[in-house]
């Protein structure tokens, strides 16, 4: 495999300066456009950036160039840091913050068709959530605006428009979003070159190193032939789902088929902070692995080749209370995990690979219907089967380090709702994944723009259970579940016939905003609804079901 600078934090660091300045030179200075969206004329920000999505290419394979979107931003108010690029990388930049600060961000669309930005996982006014009612479209500007309330930990962005989600990720468009708070700070945890952020997903290339998705290669495959994108394949409640060619191009097992949209798009080549065959090079010395399951809908079991255990001190939310040692760990899209990785006694030239080990149950009871795992590929357009063994990165020990540091016992003092203060503890709201009519569903109902059903509202200030079940009969596969605006709890799992492989893989420590419920599972979440009412989300994370219909509303009534 070959060496990357760009995986280490020496690379990261390094880029900063020349290489945020190198990939937006030439763009327009950045202007007070009159037909700003967003924002407010009384906001202070303490940081204030701006955020470009638009068409470029990179080089991320012998020959020709891979056409990509991508963001690109730099700092217009505030620590140079807060910008850090990721040089070689068709991935955003990385953007650090910290508890407390009020941050602007504006977000210049020069793509050809519309889009958001959500941050994924922050607490933020529905107006910021980056809502697909609030896409913008091509030249348009809009103005985020929101104090951090988070905890210090690994959090993303990435587009939300309806219908387009997973086309624009699965191009180029996410980032990381690191927020640092003082607890984090006091803590002896390794900084610098010694943390180290990893963003994994998978990819399929045509011949000319362009990416396949779908229906067709490249940012464009959905544009009509006048140029213009397409409308979205279920735009306000997916009620067009057999019309469009692209999507039953190529029949069942083609790129665009119809029944890879309902299963989730596998690519056949993984990559590591945006390039494939990644080795990263560690000193001998703990790190942070901060890492981010980046793909639109393949799962992962990560573990160590060699079988030693994965220390865990993070997830979505942030560090947990204690460090917890696991065998292996899930990470279904858009989960995060963070790891103590201790390279301390490893000697110089060890070779680590970490790899996802071979899982059962993900497509459930339909893939046994239908033909098992050779079908799984097929569906996917890949030819790495989903629950497939594969290689993610290799880590080479390559030079001794000065000093060292421990492990903390304790970690972080993390204040939970409580279960008695919950209006409904006695009956959870249960939200039960659904198929009809090939359509996805949460009790039986599809994405409306606007629309929330009466089992969808609950007040500011209190606290509920919320359950997902997915145990609707045979159409049942995993989904990993993301409540917009929400960091919760998670109460109580009970699992299915197929979770067999994957039940000790799970980290409920900590505060989670992405849960992974497999066929047949249940699984009860506590959260508060505090500091904003609006209109918010909650979906499937595998893009190509929430583009399908597996998404909804819900509204918090001041």
């Amino acid at each position: 495999m070959a060496n990357h600078e760009f995986l280490t934090r020496r690379g990261f660091m390094n880029g900063v300066g020349m290489g945020t300045a190198a990939l937006l030179a030439g763009l327009p200075q950045a202007q007070a456009a009159p037909g700003m969206q967003g924002g407010s004329d009384t906001f202070e920000p303490d940081v204030a950036l701006e955020l470009i999505a638009l068409p470029r290419s990179v080089s991320l394979r012998s020959g020709r160039a891979t056409s990509v979107w991508s963001y690109q931003s730099r700092v217009l108010k505030g620590d140079p840091a807060s910008v850090q690029a990721l040089p070689d990388s068709y991935l955003g930049p990385i953007l650090r913050l910290k508890r407390g600060q009020k941050v602007r961000i504006d977000f210049v669309n020069r793509l050809d068709q519309p889009s958001t930005v959500h941050w994924h996982g922050l607490h933020v006014p529905d107006t910021m959530d980056g809502h697909p009612r609030f896409a913008i479209g091509p030249g348009e500007r809009y103005r985020y605006e929101f104090e951090v309330r988070n905890r210090a930990g690994t959090y993303w962005y990435h587009p939300h428009p309806h219908g387009h989600t997973g086309e624009q990720v699965y191009f180029g468009l996410a980032g990381l979003l690191l927020v640092s708070d003082d607890e984090e700070q006091a803590l002896p945890l390794p900084r610098g070159e010694y943390d180290l952020p990893i963003v994994i997903q998978d990819r399929s290339f045509d011949d000319g190193n362009q990416f396949r998705y779908l229906g067709g290669t490249g940012p464009t495959a959905h544009a009509d032939a006048s140029g213009a994108p397409s409308a979205p394949d279920n735009t306000m409640g997916g009620r067009g789902m057999m019309g469009g060619g692209a999507m039953m191009s190529g029949g069942m097992g083609g790129m665009g088929g119809m029944m890879t949209r309902m299963m989730g798009f596998l690519g056949d080549t993984i990559l590591v902070n945006g390039r494939p065959d990644a080795s990263i090079e560690v000193a001998a010395h703990p790190y942070r692995l901060r890492i981010l399951n980046g793909s639109n809908s393949r799962i992962y079991k990560l573990a160590w080749q060699d079988g030693r255990p994965l220390t865990v001190i993070g997830t979505d939310g942030g560090l947990l209370e204690r460090p917890v040692h696991k065998d292996y760990v899930m990470l279904a899209p858009a989960e995060r995990v963070e790891l103590w990785a201790d390279f301390s006694k490893d000697d110089v030239g060890t070779q680590l690979t970490m790899v996802s080990l071979a899982f059962e149950g993900a497509m459930g009871r339909m893939m046994d219907m239908m033909g098992g795992g050779s079908m799984e590929g097929a569906m996917g357009g890949s030819s790495l089967a989903a629950g497939a063994r594969i290689p993610i990165f290799t880590v080479k020990v390559a030079r001794k380090a000065n000093g060292s540091i421990e492990l903390p016992d304790r970690l972080s003092a993390i204040s939970w709702p409580r279960l008695q203060d919950a209006v409904n503890r006695a009956k959870p709201r249960i939200f039960r994944i659904t198929m009809a009519q090939m359509q996805w569903g949460f009790n039986g109902r599809s994405f409306e723009m606007m629309a929330v059903a009466p089992n969808e509202v609950v007040k500011l200030g209190t606290t509920e259970v919320w359950e997902f079940a997915n145990d609707s009969g045979m159409m049942t596969m995993a989904h990993p579940i993301h409540v917009h605006d929400q960091q919760f709890q998670v109460l109580e799992r009970r699992h299915g016939a197929v979770s067999g492989s994957v039940r000790d893989g799970y980290v409920d420590q900590g505060w989670k905003d992405t849960l992974l419920v497999m066929p047949g599972d249940r699984v009860k979440l506590l959260m508060r609804f505090a500091d904003y009412p609006g209109l918010y989300l909650y979906h499937c994370h595998m893009l190509e079901h929430e583009d399908l219909g597996l998404m909804r509303n819900y509204r918090i009534e001041a």
